[in-house]
């Protein structure tokens, strides 16, 4: 159910604007992640920022609330998140020079309804001690009988797999994808199960060699001293497309609600997100890639290497969403 928990409202900045106002937030975000971009935000602005932590279900509140609603903006990863909450129409276009100047074309809804802020990689975490450097090559390679008993991952619904799966139908088209789906299962060491981190933890204890995961799980794992051991039992490798394309990416992102009361102090919040300063305070407490052009990632990210991300347009692959749904249904990837 929904955690509703933390409503984070501090005082408006001693030289802030005169009519300084207020935002409120439903975040999928933790409150760790969210404070520092809070803080920045309102000491530059002046205005508040009232949060609302929910764990799943904000599409759903909001449709539920209607014109009730008190929120202003939602944050959430995933572009399927994001293209969920455009189809049910409860977010309105925005119009921001700031945000088209700082936001590239492919990181945002081809009709200003949400805007990424950062990107994660969907990448190969690989046992430094069993896969060889470079052993790892395109994302269509992990069907190849090779990796028989090698593979884990997480569920074939959950929103990650879903967005990996919906780029490569983008790429290759239904046929060649549930091919795929079919080559992908029959190579798991166990069924799906757990978070991208439980994945890693199964390679430091023998149960596989590969997992999928995000980037940003390695900076996760590296500051948890329980989980530190299975963080440096791996490397990351970034899988292409066989087509030529880079590296599937996904994004974190904003959108504004149909209806928000406190408009002009949510188009601020927004574009503070996009500018130098709040991409690197992404940069620096997420651990993932700004979106903004010229926005270097933090130093332990970049240790990571360098990777040519898949430019396809993440409107084109949401719009997959259903049919990526359907074929990991249909090939019982799960079962």
């Amino acid at each position: 159910m929904l955690r509703t928990a933390i409503l984070a409202t501090t005082a408006l900045a001693a030289a802030g604007p005169a009519f300084a106002g207020e935002v409120n937030v439903y975040s999928y975000r933790q409150p760790e992640l969210m404070q520092p971009l809070i803080d920045g935000f309102e000491e530059a602005t002046g205005h508040t920022a009232n949060v609302v932590y929910i764990d799943k279900g904000i599409t759903e509140r909001l449709v539920a609330e209607g014109e009730r609603s008190p929120a202003d903006l939602i944050f959430t990863v995933d572009v399927s998140r994001l293209s969920e909450a455009k189809e049910a129409g409860v977010l309105q276009p925005v119009e921001s020079d700031v945000l088209t100047a700082n936001i590239p074309d492919a990181m945002r809804d081809d009709d200003n309804m949400w805007f990424g802020l950062t990107t994660r990689a969907r990448i190969i975490y690989a046992s430094k001690d069993r896969v060889g450097e470079g052993e790892v090559t395109t994302y269509e390679d992990l069907a190849d009988p090779k990796w028989a008993g090698r593979i884990c991952t997480r569920s074939g619904t959950h929103v990650y797999t879903i967005g990996l799966v919906s780029a490569v139908l983008e790429h290759n088209g239904p046929e060649a994808t549930q091919t795929w789906l079919e080559g992908v299962k029959a190579n798991l060491a166990k069924a799906p199960d757990g978070n991208d981190r439980a994945q890693v933890k199964s390679i430091w204890a023998g149960e596989c060699d590969i997992s999928l995961g995000n980037t940003y799980y390695m900076g996760a794992m590296l500051d948890d001293p329980e989980q530190e051991a299975w963080a440096n039992s791996v490397r990351i490798e970034f899988p292409t497309f066989a087509d030529g394309a880079g590296t599937h990416v996904n994004v974190s992102g904003v959108g504004m609600v149909k209806g928000a009361a406190n408009e002009a102090e949510a188009l601020a919040f927004m574009e503070y997100l996009s500018s130098a300063e709040a991409q690197q305070i992404y940069a620096n407490v997420v651990n993932e890639y700004p979106v903004k052009p010229g926005t270097p990632p933090s130093d332990l990210v970049a240790g990571w290497g360098e990777f040519t991300p898949d430019e396809t347009d993440l409107t084109a692959i949401a719009g997959n969403r259903a049919e990526a749904l359907k074929l990991v249904e249909t090939v019982d990837f799960d079962g």
